[in-house]
């Protein structure tokens, strides 16, 4: 019987081997979606298969396909047996469409089009300390998705849409409401952290408040006729501008990493809706001690590329809680890549 062949591994390569293969990060990029939008890995099934039956299989060329599932699998994405065969390893499972866990949408926001233009720009980002999206296309991130790139504002939708769901179980099954009555999900998206929790607790009631746009395609269970409608309102608005919600506890993840400015108002909303004694608990991704530390300072650095944002540190995601008002009770981690900040609005 044969194995896999052990994926070479770079982490005790030594300085100069590894600063060429880091020099060379936008192949290994390139070729996980290069795999994604060929769908090489739904044709891989758990039989091995080779290159030439996986070309059949993708309509490609065996070998320019053998050479992209070999440099995939230097990086553990596939893995090349001695026959000559390719099989699954735990990562590249997760670029099948059919994986609970699947990545590959994300795969493919991260390397969507734009993204290729932008990071050669980085160098301008950092000396100005504002996007570079502006100058290349004439026009702001999401303007600029939504009216030029309609395919790419899909890919966002789509990887958001699977980053919340796989991340609403952690937050439901981390939170503890079984004192509360009410849960607004402040800039939530489709629903799946408020949804996760109403299933969570039955007498739970909640509120999600997002842009027109997003609420009118919330999780089917919070529309009209879902099997949580009945304790769901939705709220179309902007919480920058206002958050017309009371509610016992608020749920603020993941949108507290745009400008500084929006970020206050938008604490300064939930602080005023809620009013002394409520409870708001900030979730986010970190860029200081996580174990997702290469993950989120990379999408540190794309922040500042497409919207001139930022990922927090604690010490700065603290300093923005205390000095819109809040009193932070406790900070723990949710899973590897998000933390909590639970917080209550002083009386």
């Amino acid at each position: 019987m044969t194995t896999a062949q052990t994926s070479p591994t770079t982490s005790t390569a030594p300085p100069p081997m590894r600063l060429r293969e880091l020099a060379f990060g936008a192949a290994c990029a390139a070729a996980l979606r290069a795999a994604s939008r060929l769908n090489v890995a739904d044709a891989l099934g758990d039989t091995p298969l080779t290159a030439e039956q996986l070309a059949a299989a993708v309509r490609t060329e065996p070998k320019p396909l053998r050479r992209l599932l070999r440099a995939l699998s230097c990086y553990g994405v596939f893995a090349e047996r001695p026959d000559g065969t390719f099989t699954h390893t735990d990562m590249s499972r997760q670029l099948r469409t059919d994986d609970p866990h699947s990545l590959r949408d994300i795969v493919l926001w991260c390397t969507e089009p734009w993204t290729w233009d932008a990071w050669p720009r980085l160098d301008e980002a950092v000396r100005s300390g504002r996007n570079v999206v502006q100058e290349l296309y004439g026009k702001e991130f999401f303007p600029y998705l939504n009216e030029d790139a309609p395919e790419s504002a899909d890919v966002f939708n789509r990887a958001m849409t699977t980053s919340s769901m796989q991340s609403a179980r952690d937050v439901a099954a981390f939170l503890d409401l079984s004192g509360a009555t009410s849960v607004a999900d402040i800039g939530g998206g489709q629903g799946h952290v408020v949804a996760s929790l109403l299933e969570k607790y039955p007498s739970l009631h909640g509120t999600l408040l997002d842009l027109p746009r997003v609420v009118a395609n919330a999780d089917p269970r919070l529309r009209a006729h879902g099997t949580l409608a009945d304790r769901m309102r939705l709220v179309p608005g902007d919480c920058r501008e206002d958050v017309p919600v009371k509610a016992d506890v608020y749920v603020i993840k993941n949108i507290l990493e745009w400008d500084d400015d929006s970020t206050t108002r938008t604490l300064s909303n939930v602080i005023r809706a809620g009013g002394p004694g409520a409870r708001v608990v900030v979730i986010e991704n970190l860029v200081d001690d996580t174990p997702s530390m290469r993950f989120s300072t990379a999408m540190d650095l794309l922040l500042l590329l497409n919207v001139g944002g930022a990922k927090h540190t604690t010490a700065s995601m603290t300093d923005r809680l205390t000095k819109a008002g809040l009193v932070i009770d406790d900070v723990r981690p949710v899973n590897p890549y998000l933390h909590a900040f639970d917080c209550t609005v002083p009386g």
